[in-house]
């Protein structure tokens, strides 16, 4: 079969190997869609800490039941239409039993530890069953939508966290496929009142705002932000920001333009050799900030996932822009780091 394997940093190649055998605690797919990230695009450069081998690429999966094992968890059937999780908490240790599933000191994660879905076919390891870490894709829901879940799992995570209550003034940086989700989230589910979209790609930014409608947008290459958004709010300040952009500036203009009592998401990891910003505690002290962390999320906010999804709480389908055939997939890396579609979706 046809799959992805990462070998090393800018090592990797789509090759023809052997198709996996499914274990008696495993599930085996085939894989129908799996869609891409701009973290694909920093594996492939730089590497990752949690690959330690050649592995398959690709963490954003949905596909159908092919094979069950004798002793498989979670009674799948051939046929069955599933999603599966990327970040795969133990479900023992501290975290996990407190029901913070999303920072387990265990996790693993498929496309990492596990082989991915970039391929024809993939196993669920006895982990994911483990955790009921696959979910059935509603009737309504297609493959290509379903595979955009785990995202928009991380992002539920994220505004769960933020107390985010209805007509809060929100501001999201970043104009790639995570900030389009984080519109539709705040909107359909938690009621947000003016949301302003910030990036410094014109090309991207016009794109996503096409797709999401922000009340606002703000290209940061060309004006002040935080003097944008003050001006916006009347001097008051922004009630949410989210930062979903690795950028080190991003999450300084949040602290500065957040409104007293301001909830700030910090939802885009910065780069491992530059994790510092200046953070003018005053602000934080004063105005009583909350700044939250934001990491991946848990098997119920995938499940949660699909549900908005089925119900058209959160639409999705609309923001994959492009799909490619899995023998086409290096194309993909290209689109995704010149911002060149909200969403790609392999398709083998």
């Amino acid at each position: 079969m046809l799959a992805l394997r990462f070998y090393a940093p800018e090592d990797v190649r789509l090759e023809d190997i052997p198709e996996p055998e499914c274990g008696p605690r495993e599930v085996k797919i085939k894989v129908k869609a799996c869609s891409t990230c701009g973290t694909d695009v920093k594996i492939k450069k730089n590497g990752h800490v949690n690959i330690t081998r050649t592995t398959t690429m690709g963490h954003e999966i949905a596909g159908e039941v092919v094979e069950v094992g004798a002793d498989a968890q979670g009674g799948f059937q051939l046929g069955d239409r599933v999603q599966c999780i990327a970040a795969v908490p133990c479900g023992e240790c501290h975290e996990c039993q407190k029901g913070w599933m999303e920072v387990c000191q265990n996790q693993t994660s498929v496309g990492y530890q596990y082989d991915g879905g970039f391929a024809e076919y993939m196993i669920v390891p006895e982990q994911v069953l483990k955790v009921d870490g696959l979910n059935r894709i509603p009737d309504n829901v297609g493959y290509d939508e379903a595979s955009a879940a785990e995202p928009f799992a991380c992002a539920i995570n994220a505004q769960e966290q933020l107390g985010i209550e209805e007509g809060d003034f929100t501001v999201v940086f970043g104009a790639g496929p995570i900030g389009c989700m984080h519109i539709r989230i705040a909107r359909g589910v938690h009621k947000v009142g003016p949301v302003v979209l910030v990036d410094v790609n014109a090309e991207r930014l016009k794109m996503s705002a096409d797709a999401v409608d922000p009340d606002h947008v703000i290209n940061a290459s060309e004006v002040d932000v935080v003097e944008e958004v003050m001006r916006l709010t009347g001097g008051r300040g922004a009630d949410v920001i989210i930062t979903a952009t690795p950028a080190n500036i991003t999450q300084e203009q949040a602290i500065s333009m957040a409104a007293r009592q301001g909830r700030i998401s910090f939802f885009g990891g910065l780069p491992k050799n530059d994790p510092f910003i200046k953070c003018d505690s005053n602000l934080v002290h004063y105005r009583q900030l909350h700044i939250h962390g934001a990491n991946g999320s848990s098997p119920d906010h995938n499940e949660r996932a699909l549900e908005y999804i089925s119900t058209g709480q959160v639409p999705v389908k609309d923001l994959i822009t492009k799909k490619v055939a899995l023998g086409d997939v290096m194309s993909f890396f290209d689109i995704v780091a010149k911002g060149e579609a909200i969403k790609v979706t392999v398709e083998p």
